[in-house]
């Protein structure tokens, strides 16, 4: 079987030809502002990261983020709400569904240039929507940089968490990152 390889350009370049609108470069920089004093006691309001294992198709996605737009307007003098659109699907064996940046369109073969701009995408669609800006999990860190201008918060998930790349590129992103603890449960790694 005969597969096509295309070139995926530099974060750069997709930056370029995906900006992020000026008009919401303000809201990031707030929002950035804000979940960065919920971690850290610059304010009282308690940090929520909430919504899907893995945000998959666009429809349902904007749609709930609508409504968390909208919740998050009632409760922002407690919480600080940040929708999680999690668009790569960690699998321990390798195999089945890996997420929006693989395969933005689960019913069709992987395509991961349509993956990157339609992450991109979603998420500038999100903040002109809801006002919010989201969390992603940094499943490959070479790829966080096709997105870090639009995140608020990045986690790293508990297969990744012992990873020394994975520990390197947090320590050099500019929002929060969160690291969950390994899949033996054990604390010892964080601390």
């Amino acid at each position: 079987m005969f597969t096509k390889q295309i070139e995926i350009p530099s974060p750069a370049e997709i930056l370029d030809k995906i900006p992020m609108p000026a008009s919401l470069k303000k809201i990031k920089a707030e929002r950035d502002k804000l979940v960065s004093d919920a971690l850290t006691g610059g304010s009282d309001k308690f940090l929520i990261v909430v919504g899907p294992c893995s945000a998959h198709r666009q429809e349902p996605v904007l749609d709930y983020v609508e409504k968390l737009g909208k919740l998050s307007e009632k409760v922002k003098d407690k919480l600080v709400l940040v929708p999680r659109l999690y668009t790569n699907k960690p699998r321990t064996r390798g195999v089945g569904y890996k997420g929006m940046f693989s395969q933005p369109d689960p019913s069709k073969s992987e395509n991961i240039l349509k993956g990157i701009y339609a992450i991109r995408e979603l998420n500038i669609k999100t903040i002109e929507l809801s006002g919010l800006t989201a969390a992603d999990e940094m499943l490959y860190p070479e790829n966080i940089h096709y997105v870090e201008d639009l995140l608020s918060y990045i986690a790293v998930g508990a297969r990744s968490s012992e990873n020394q790349m994975h520990r390197q590129v947090a320590s050099g992103i500019d929002v929060p990152v969160g690291v969950k603890n390994p899949m033996n449960g054990s604390v010892l790694v964080l601390l």
